[in-house]
């Protein structure tokens, strides 16, 4: 993937990525806000060897023991031989084991100190422990291991040069870093969540997602509109939506298909059932019929027609008695409104859709219709479901494609596109609709504001532009 498309990611999926990272440090401070607080006092022993000479030889040698002494001396720390006199002195009800994890001892290298690190949930028996274990230990090693036979004095010192200190802060919790760290592992999730959701999710959600599936171009854009069900033929009952203004882009760019044809008939189909071909189609064909031209709306899904409903005409009567020759198609076609457009309804349902729109009587129909109309739109089946669409594309300039947003999937367009191939007919493009209207995948039709007393929209000079030039096509 490349940049963009990560960026579209995040775009898409920034309330998951908030929602978790926000989780992740709220996760972090409510586990610290449980965790039992835990203090660590330090002390520091130095260790010396003393000489009966002043000498710089026997210092040296005095010094070197000390520093080998110290690495043996530092497993004495924490033993029982140690351990067990803390445990007397301070009345601890524990055992020399059980203190001996509480209890940290280190040195440096080639140092002669040792440190002693004691860990507990009280602040001053932490203090209270590292001195007694420094003492102990002190006495330990200087009166029992390091002192040698009879009354001679050990020539080992241990002596205290930084004894503990209450602490005034707990060591552990570390809230803040504990909360930085849930972030960012919420972080991590939700970016891991939403680069796997894109990956997995096969859904065409904008025009990216169409060239991503098929070379086919995209001949334009249809946003979602919740009403769509009320007032299905936008164009005509709200002629200034930017919804309608979509559909006038789309006549736009359809003019400019195919301009060397013969013939200008197209198949309206799509992969699968319900992603607004049908009444893109009846939206188109009245777009079209605004510029002047004369355009033949045919209702070629003879098993669930819809477009009469659309357009609000009779649909018993239509291209079945055509085909069958019950009714000449001077008599079937109807007027719809004040324009030079006509529709022919789809009539009764047959028993048998692909072999009548595979006859010579279709053939014969669609020319006909050609001879008589600048363009002949024909809303078809689902291409996936049934042979409709692609026996009707044979007698047609080619198909137009409709994929619906967050419904066609990309495998059932790009085997819809493959079909087309397979049958020869040729697709022209495809048409998004149901595309959202914010969001990383919206649709954009120009800056549209509206003043408080006036139906009028203001648009941007970009916009009114492309409004004239579609005006006057």
């Amino acid at each position: 993937m490349e940049l963009r498309d990560y960026l579209r990611i995040l775009h898409r999926n920034w309330v998951l990525i908030l929602a978790l990272t926000v989780l992740g440090g709220a996760g972090a401070f409510g586990y610290s806000l449980l965790q039992t607080p835990t203090y660590e006092a330090n002390t520091e022993l130095y260790v010396s060897v003393r000489s009966d000479s002043s000498g710089v030889s026997e210092l040296a040698q005095g010094t070197n023991f000390a520093r080998q002494a110290v690495v043996s001396f530092v497993d004495v720390v924490d033993s029982a031989l140690v351990l067990d006199r803390v445990i007397d002195d301070l009345n601890l009800d524990t055992t020399a084991q059980t203190l001996a994890k509480s209890v940290a001892p280190s040195a440096s290298t080639n140092s002669v100190i040792i440190s002693i690190r004691v860990s507990d949930a009280d602040a001053e028996q932490a203090a209270a422990i590292a001195n007694s274990v420094g003492k102990n230990f002190a006495d330990v090693v200087v009166n029992q291991l390091e002192k040698p036979e009879g009354d001679t004095a050990s020539l080992v010192r241990v002596e205290t040069i930084a004894p503990a200190l209450v602490p005034t802060s707990p060591s552990s919790p570390h809230v803040a870093m504990n909360i930085a760290l849930g972030l960012i592992l919420g972080l991590v999730v939700g970016l891991s969540i939403s680069v796997l959701r894109t990956v997995l999710d096969t859904r065409i959600h904008s025009l990216h997602d169409i060239e991503a599936a098929t070379e086919a171009p995209v001949l334009g854009g249809i946003a979602l509109d919740p009403d769509a069900k009320k007032r299905p033929l936008i164009v005509h009952a709200d002629p200034r939506n930017p919804r309608a203004e979509s559909f006038r882009s789309l006549r736009t760019n359809l003019q400019f298909v195919d301009v060397d044809g013969s013939s200008r008939i197209f198949v309206v189909s799509s992969a699968g059932p319900g992603e607004g071909k049908s009444t893109t189609t009846a939206n188109l064909a009245i777009a079209l019929a605004e510029t002047g031209a004369r355009v033949a709306l045919v209702d070629g899904d003879l098993r669930l027609p819809r477009v009469a409903d659309y357009m609000g005409i009779e649909g018993g009567v239509g291209l079945t008695d055509v085909l069958i020759g019950r009714a000449e198609l001077v008599d079937v076609l109807q007027q719809w409104g004040t324009g030079r457009l006509f529709v022919l309804p789809s009539g009764r349902t047959p028993p048998n859709p692909s072999e009548l729109l595979g006859s010579q009587a279709m053939q014969r129909t669609l020319e006909a219709l050609a001879d008589a109309f600048d363009y002949v739109l024909v809303d078809a089946p689902p291409l996936l479901l049934v042979t409709d669409a692609a026996v009707i594309s044979r007698f047609t300039s080619g198909v137009l494609m409709v994929a619906a947003s967050g419904t066609t999937r990309k495998p059932q367009l790009t085997a819809a596109v493959e079909k087309i191939g397979a049958i020869g007919s040729r697709l022209f493009g495809v048409i998004v609709t149901m595309l959202p209207s914010k969001g990383p995948d919206s649709y954009g039709y120009g800056s549209y504001s509206y003043t408080a007393g006036h139906d009028e929209p203001k648009k941007s000079a970009a916009s009114s532009r492309r409004t004239r030039r579609n005006e006057a096509s």
